[in-house]
């Protein structure tokens, strides 16, 4: 199969090129980056949990993730300034591409109760979000070794500025959004 890149180079460039009658290949939306967040929640001040869920990230991404820090202290949440809040890894060129194909084909299939990506995780700025509740989801991950379960957010990046050519950039990967009512068509 070939890789994402090479589709979206040859393929998914000339179809938005013809579809939204840009007057340069440049003007043509790409995705930039992608982000993945992990919330620590009430495992920052468990430091065992904090590595297991960093390498988690780590495995699923391929890249080693930075720790996020709180900027200021709030007493009625229990955190105090530069403590751990939860860890992120952006991911950009090859690794990106190998992510993206990853969670398409692999992860997002196994989800249980599985109905689609919803429509309204697009921000207003070209930019799309998707909320996964079990990182056991990518098959890196030894769920034998996991005693509990920890959520993440993925954030797909694009230079685009309309939500509906990224709807359409994400639909050529085969994004499996929810049809009923779609906005973007």
């Amino acid at each position: 199969m070939e890789s994402l890149n090479y589709y979206y180079k040859n393929k998914v460039i000339y179809a938005l090129f013809k579809k939204f009658k840009y007057k340069s290949l440049m003007q043509v939306p790409k995705i930039t980056k992608i982000v993945l967040n992990v919330g620590l929640g009430e495992l920052s001040f468990n430091k065992k949990k904090l590595n297991i869920i960093i390498n988690n990230l780590a495995v699923i991404s391929g890249q080693k993730p930075i720790i996020t820090k709180s900027k200021k202290s709030i007493a009625s949440f229990k955190l105090r300034q530069n403590n751990p809040i939860g860890c992120k890894v952006t991911l950009r060129n090859k690794k990106m591409w190998n992510f993206l194909k990853k969670l398409i084909f692999i992860a997002i299939p196994r989800i249980r109760d599985f109905r689609g990506l919803s429509l309204n995780s697009f921000d207003g700025y070209g930019n799309y979000n998707i909320g996964i509740k079990e990182q056991i989801i990518f098959p890196e991950i030894d769920f034998e070794q996991i005693d509990y379960i920890k959520g993440l957010n993925i954030t797909i990046v694009t230079n685009s500025k309309f939500d509906n050519q990224v709807y359409n950039l994400l639909s050529y990967f085969n994004f499996p959004f929810k049809k009923i009512g779609c906005k973007y068509d």
